[in-house]
């Protein structure tokens, strides 16, 4: 039987006490203090960047995941990884993982918009045009636990919308290979879900659905 992670204390405030507002007061004046250290960290990874492009997402990838790599192509998963992967799976956690993704994908197939027009009686021609994007970019927190429900509630929506291209983003920290490396990606319109399950951790929604 696996161990349950160790239980975190919550500090809980009572609006009651005389000292409520001092102590809330300093652990918002923390949090602003964090904030600001976290904004000005992203800043200086963003410049550099825009400065350096590929070589510096190299140099930031082997400075925080410790990850030995020399080019942008060495991060990239390659299917044959991915559908091994799946392959790997315990048949109880794949299966779950297929219900999960018809559930998503049956809820959003059902939240699709079409695109629509109509012509009035003077010839005037109004209406919607949808049109799925192109590409998008999906991030997967992967820092401390995975979390591949998150990757079924961004990646299924996308493809459920049209997109041509996901490029799923994952950190690896103290480094990693075969299924824990930072990039992924599919350019097949005909990318079969099942293939996204075994991703590492997943999180954050960035795939963007019309």
């Amino acid at each position: 039987m696996s161990q349950l992670p160790p239980r975190t204390a919550i500090r809980r405030l009572d609006a009651r006490d005389p000292d409520f507002l001092a102590t809330l007061d300093a652990l918002l004046a923390f949090e602003s203090e964090a904030d600001e250290r976290i904004d000005t960290a992203v800043s200086e990874i963003l410049r550099a960047v825009r400065s350096t492009g590929d070589a510096a997402v190299v140099e930031y990838t082997r400075r925080f995941d410790h990850l030995d790599v020399h080019s942008m192509g060495a991060l990239e998963l390659p299917r044959a990884e991915l559908r091994a992967a799946l392959d790997s799976l315990p048949a109880e956690q794949r299966e779950a993982l297929t219900i999960a993704a018809d559930r998503v994908r049956l809820y959003h197939e059902r939240q699709k918009a079409e695109s629509w027009e109509y012509t009035e009686a003077d010839g005037t021609r109004l209406g919607q045009k949808v049109t799925a994007l192109d590409r998008v970019g999906l991030y997967v927190p992967g820092g401390r636990a995975s979390y591949p429900s998150s990757v079924l509630m961004n990646a299924v929506p996308a493809k459920v919308a049209g997109v041509g291209e996901l490029i799923m983003v994952v950190p690896t920290p103290r480094g990693g290979t075969g299924r824990s490396r930072s990039k992924a990606r599919s350019s097949s319109r005909k990318f079969p879900t099942s293939t996204l399950k075994p991703m590492p951790p997943a999180s954050s929604s960035t795939a963007r659905s019309p």
